[in-house]
């Protein structure tokens, strides 16, 4: 055989080792169980494994009529992600981005970003879904944090309310015998001491350990008298829609405590959007979802928490480095806020033996509360 021909047969053998290999490395991203995306350098899906079929709710053949983009929450960080693996030309991470859509329902994932050699402006991209429990666990640790201000908020409500009061009273009187310039200084210090008068009542509430009345309770209907009370006050300019799961049961709990937690969530929502918005919308949805059991604090066994309710607004959303701690007592961002809100909805969903988490970007902003169902003395849901 001459040179000619041992070359031809050579490149042949290595086009058949590279198309053999191609294969292989197809077959395997095909079983990965990690959603595995591709897009050309207009963000259009050009290929996609069965895992991101899943993920995205549509199949490859439909991904491909579309860009990425437009399958992903508005102004998702994942397409600036995918911009700067085209400016960089490198590898790029990213850490729980809200990728949930109305299709997908709530979906967070870490993404890993790296451009296609050999092909400008394409871009890989794979996803790792965050579970719901890795999502509530990183938050469940705002029920200790809300416990350990008990002992202070008992210390105050005896050793410093009973001065106020004096001092409230003696600004009172001085207020007959002053000018009128020094009757705005005894106006402040009656101000000054109520407003301080009422942060210790809202911290009192977390000394308050009696065991609490509970029993069945239909959270659908409070959610309903929620949504009525906040439209003739602070949402009054809201719309609002509800995703009720009309055969979910009832929870063993106190009803007006758990008004107290959904009023508090619509009310910051009703917040977030702002008094000016023109197209507010918070929705509230319920699900059974029987997956789910969690770890405690106050149970060293896995308990289960299949009904799910949801709190979502489309405001401004909350700021990364907040979110982490913002169930935590005294943080706020509002002027007049105490920052006891949340702490205070954390207690009582953590006395109800359930877990209440958020997750945050621009524009969508959701407040999910677990709780266990009521069940009968003999093990039935008690609604059977």
């Amino acid at each position: 055989m001459g040179d000619s021909g041992m070359n031809a047969g050579y490149h042949q053998f290595e086009e058949s080792v590279a198309s053999a290999s191609s294969r292989r490395a197809d077959a395997i991203v095909r079983v990965m169980p990690t959603p595995i995306i591709v897009v050309d350098e207009q963000d259009h899906i050009i290929d996609a494994n069965p895992a991101a079929e899943t993920f995205l709710g549509v199949s490859l053949a439909v991904m491909r009529r579309y860009t990425l983009p437009s399958l992903l929450p508005a102004r998702s960080p994942l397409v600036t992600l995918i911009e700067d693996v085209r400016r960089q030309g490198a590898s790029v991470s990213g850490y729980d981005f809200d990728l949930g859509t109305p299709r997908t329902g709530d979906r967070s994932a870490d993404v890993f970003a790296g451009p296609v050699p050999d092909a400008p402006g394409q871009v890989v991209v794979m996803l790792q879904e965050r579970t719901i429990a890795e999502k509530m666990g990183r938050q469940l640790n705002h029920r200790s944090a809300a416990r350990s201000v008990t002992a202070l908020a008992s210390m105050l409500a005896h050793e410093i309310k009973n001065p106020l009061s004096g001092i409230k009273g003696a600004a009172q009187l001085l207020e007959s015998s002053v000018t009128d310039a020094d009757r705005m200084l005894t106006t402040l210090i009656c101000d000054e001491t109520e407003r301080i008068v009422k942060l210790v009542d809202g911290m009192d509430l977390f000394s308050d350990t009696r065991p609490i009345q509970r029993d069945p309770v239909n959270v659908h209907e409070v959610l309903e008298h929620v949504k009525r009370l906040a439209q003739t006050g602070v949402a009054r300019h809201i719309r609002f829609v509800e995703n009720y799961d009309p055969s979910l049961p009832r929870v063993m709990g106190n009803r007006d405590q758990l008004i107290q937690v959904f009023f508090n969530l619509v009310k910051n929502a009703a917040e977030a959007i702002g008094e000016h918005a023109i197209d507010g919308e918070v929705i509230l949805s319920s699900a059974f979802r029987p997956g789910i059991r969690m770890t405690l604090p106050s149970s060293t066994e896995k308990v289960a928490l299949p009904l799910e309710f949801t709190v979502r607004d489309n405001g401004a959303g909350i700021a990364a480095d907040i979110l982490p701690h913002l169930f935590d007592p005294f943080l706020t961002t509002k002027t007049q806020g105490s920052g006891l809100g949340l702490a205070l909805v954390a207690k009582i969903i953590g006395d109800h033996g359930g877990a209440v988490s958020c997750e945050s970007s621009a524009g969508r902003t959701t407040f999910k509360v677990l709780l266990p169902m009521a069940v009968a003395r003999d093990g039935r849901a008690a609604d059977e």
